[in-house]
């Protein structure tokens, strides 16, 4: 009789480990943390993962000419989403993404920021340079 309990409370303690992890993992990838846009040049790009194949990509952001570019380093799902960053390529680019706290693995991707939308913007040229001061006892 109480061998038989035990087997039944261990059970369902096993099973109650597993819904809560079930509930964990569906709250953090569909609850939206923040919601953002990121504006570059698509760096890097490719798809990959053990179960879950997704593509993860690295997006330069430059603010000013000649200055070092900022990396964002982001995860996308959605095969729509991945053929219109492939295809844009080369071309400055905003990505809409929504940042997921507290995913308890990486089979889901390796950043928390999934990537939602694309778009692609014209690029301006470059601001004109400032002519050269001349220093003091340069003469």
């Amino acid at each position: 009789m109480f061998l038989r309990r035990l087997k039944i409370t261990v059970f369902l303690l096993i099973l109650l480990g597993i819904a809560g992890f079930a509930g964990w993992v569906w709250l953090s990838l569909n609850y939206v943390y923040s919601t953002g846009e990121r504006a570059g040049y698509i760096q890097k790009f490719s798809k990959k993962g053990w179960v879950f194949k997704t593509w993860e990509g690295e997006l330069a952001m430059v603010n000013l000419p000649g200055a070092m570019p900022e990396k964002f380093l982001f995860t996308v799902r959605k095969k729509d989403v991945a053929s219109k960053i492939e295809s844009t390529m080369g071309n400055r680019i905003v990505l809409r993404y929504n940042e997921h706290k507290y995913i308890p693995t990486r089979f889901f991707g390796d950043t928390p920021y999934f990537v939602v939308e694309v778009r692609s913007v014209e690029t301006a040229p470059p601001p004109p340079a400032l002519p050269a001061t001349p220093t003091p006892g340069n003469n």
